[in-house]
């Protein structure tokens, strides 16, 4: 049997498919800065908070954000303490890596 008698079916969608996964790619390096709606979704804080929104997370801890630098400010240990305490992570570092490895895989499509 020849090499032209062999058919292989699929090739043409996943050669989409990995050209769609490229362009999302280059599409988010590109991305200079991420809200934290976009990286805390509904979704996300419904999944692993009592809480509907960063911001419903925020104030529930009494920290009062309306600047990067008001974030900032927030001491670490207290701030850690109240992630601890009002969601499934041990720590603030914790829940920005779970949130930012669900946002990079929504980008690329998966």
């Amino acid at each position: 049997m020849s090499k032209s008698g062999i058919k292989v079916k699929g090739l043409d969608k996943l050669e989409k498919e990995l050209k769609q996964l490229q362009r999302n790619a280059e599409k988010l390096n590109q991305t200079k800065q991420v809200s934290f709606e976009e990286l805390f979704t509904k979704s996300f804080m419904q999944k692993y908070t009592s809480f509907s929104s960063i911001d419903e997370l925020l104030s529930a801890g009494g920290f009062s954000v309306e600047t990067n630098e008001d974030f900032e400010a927030i001491p670490d240990k207290e701030f850690d303490e109240h992630i601890a305490a009002s969601t499934k992570f041990d720590n603030w570092e914790d829940m920005l890596n779970e949130a930012t490895s669900q946002y990079v895989s929504r980008q690329l499509g998966f």
